[in-house]
């Protein structure tokens, strides 16, 4: 069966007091008697009431609620930034509802909706692989809400954006392998129409450009990036007759899979082939050879993230534009590449 919500109404009811009087002695109010606050309390607690957090927002136009979009929860660096964020958002007194869109478009807008209809204060938001019609996050700005972007976003929408600047990583990694020695880079990237992926990539094409390598079409790989992209892609390119000397990936968890490949195949890393991941995920560290990555700065993105946000809250009256904090990259180096 299913068991009746219990109102303001039904706590008045019990106590013989007013709907309004049982609200006032809920918000601390000074004309209610401590007497009547602490009976207020004791039957809201056996009557298990809950708030009513929607109707409360829709009454004050404010709920204190920051709705999170993220591409998927699994990862060490989204997992870091929301930490991050959430740390900050508490303090400033707001919670925060965390969704993810697990590379998903479609996901993605449902769950835009569902904060929407929440009455979230704001939106905080990495895109998902699939994201090419930016009408949903459109329909955000449209109801006055503030928008941040943070790691994946896109220049048109015009709002705040936080990250690492994605096509000097890629300038720095292809650097770094030829230094080394390789003359035969190839790169296991993510799908050019996302804006960070599409950087990466062109930050590799104009790196091998700059040192006079040559420019193989059949070693520039878009994916997904997951550990079965990684995998698969890394058998092709072994198959190739002119093999790589080194694999440039733009995701720690594709950059694992192509090790195990490697590894697998009796490769010898890095002494018959280097490798370079993006993300600096716990486990690069952990495996063996441990994998070179790029640092992302999470718990730096995650707070400048949320204090931009709370900037936007306190400056209703300027409108949103772009504008960018981007952070250097940062590759770490390991015994894959070293």
């Amino acid at each position: 069966m299913n068991k009746k919500r219990t109102t303001i109404k039904d706590i008045a009811n019990e106590l013989n007091i007013s709907s309004a009087a049982v609200s006032k002695a809920m918000h601390d109010d000074s004309r209610i008697s401590k007497k009547t606050k602490e009976a207020v309390k004791r039957v809201a607690e056996a009557l298990n009431y809950q708030p009513n957090h929607l109707a409360s927002a829709l009454r004050k136009g404010k709920s204190n609620l920051v709705g999170v979009i993220v591409p998927r929860t699994n990862s060490n660096f989204f997992s870091s930034v929301i930490e991050q964020m959430e740390d900050v958002l508490n303090k400033a007194g707001y919670n925060i509802i965390i969704t993810q869109s697990n590379e998903s478009f479609e996901k993605e807008c449902k769950n835009i909706d569902t904060l929407l209809f929440t009455q979230v204060d704001g939106i905080i938001a990495s895109m998902a692989n699939e994201t090419v019609d930016l009408s949903y996050f459109e329909k955000i700005k449209s109801k006055g809400i503030p928008l941040i972007l943070f790691d994946r976003g896109e220049n048109d929408l015009n709002v705040d954006y936080v990250g690492i600047n994605d096509y000097d990583s890629s300038h720095m990694i292809i650097e770094h392998l030829i230094s080394k020695g390789c003359k035969r880079i190839a790169h296991i990237g993510g799908y050019r129409r996302t804006r960070i992926f599409n950087n990466r990539i062109r930050g590799y094409v104009d790196a091998i450009n700059k040192n006079n390598l040559p420019l193989d079409n059949n070693l520039i790989i878009e994916s997904a990036l997951t550990l079965e992209d990684g995998r698969r892609e890394m058998e092709n390119l072994l198959k190739l007759n002119n093999k790589p000397d080194a694999v440039y990936v733009a995701g720690d968890y594709a950059a694992l899979g192509a090790l195990q490949v490697l590894n697998e195949n009796n490769i010898d890393v890095p002494n018959q082939m280097r490798l370079v991941g993006f993300g600096n995920e716990p486990f690069t560290s952990l495996v063996s050879p441990t994998i070179s990555s790029i640092n992302q700065h999470s718990k730096e993105i995650g707070r400048l993230t949320a204090e931009t946000f709370l900037e936007r809250v306190a400056n209703p009256e300027v409108k949103q534009s772009l504008n960018k904090i981007i952070f250097d990259a940062e590759l770490i180096v390991r015994d894959s590449s070293e």
